[in-house]
């Protein structure tokens, strides 16, 4: 009969295998991000550059779905839920994009 340790081992190697552990521990890390958040505590008002750099990095997060940082992300920064236009940030940025590079 197997230990619990030997248990608790296979099923946390298991649930890493599949990925589900880091989702978790993500998941677990945003909510606590989430409820030590000072909604009273006025934010600094955004640069431009400063949201664009943001709303990059959202896209960066969400691109790699990496759903719980971002969400992270656009608590702590005050992001809107909705992102920014793909094409609108190409447009402030001053990127050109090929098709290649719209799919990325």
């Amino acid at each position: 009969m197997a230990t619990v340790s030997e248990l608790k081992a296979v099923l946390t190697d298991t649930l890493d295998k599949r990925g589900v552990l880091g989702q978790l521990k993500a998941q677990v890390r945003a909510e606590v991000f989430a409820a030590l958040d000072d909604q009273s505590e006025p934010r600094p008002v955004l640069s431009h550059e400063n949201l664009l750099i943001n709303e990059m990095i959202r896209e960066y997060l969400e691109f790699n779905k990496y759903k719980y940082s971002s969400s992270v992300l656009t608590a702590e920064t005050g992001l809107s839920d909705v992102p920014l236009d793909r094409s609108f940030l190409a447009r402030e940025l001053n990127i050109i994009e090929d098709t290649s590079a719209q799919s990325v």
